[in-house]
């Protein structure tokens, strides 16, 4: 590196704090499209988690021979499907303030 550059690549978790003051604040808008997205990401992974826990579910049944890792798996993907609606509700409520934010301002430029 040159003498008067300074290290500005430090890895994912050791970044400067100016690069994110740096950025823009997003526009309500912007904001309401980005949670509606995590929101739906939300949904698919519970959906996706509990379809899977049900599999497990019906393998234990099947195969009595490794039935323990199946409920082993069965409980981490109903946990996964838990957390994720969790998750999703989340994103809900911050869409709905997104909505709010964006309604305020929408009527402020009238």
């Amino acid at each position: 590196m040159a003498d008067g550059e300074e290290e500005r690549h430090r890895g994912f978790f050791h970044r400067h704090k100016e690069d994110d003051e740096e950025k823009e604040p997003r526009t309500a808008e912007e904001e309401l499209k980005h949670h509606k997205k995590l929101g739906h990401l939300g949904k698919a992974t519970a959906l996706a988690a509990g379809a899977y826990a049900l599999h497990e579910k019906h393998k234990a049944k099947k195969d009595p021979e490794n039935a323990s890792r199946h409920k082993i798996a069965e409980e981490i993907a109903a946990t996964v499907a838990v957390g994720a609606g969790g998750y999703a509700f989340h994103e809900h409520h911050k869409k709905k303030d997104a909505k709010e934010r964006l309604k305020e301002e929408g009527q402020s430029d009238d």
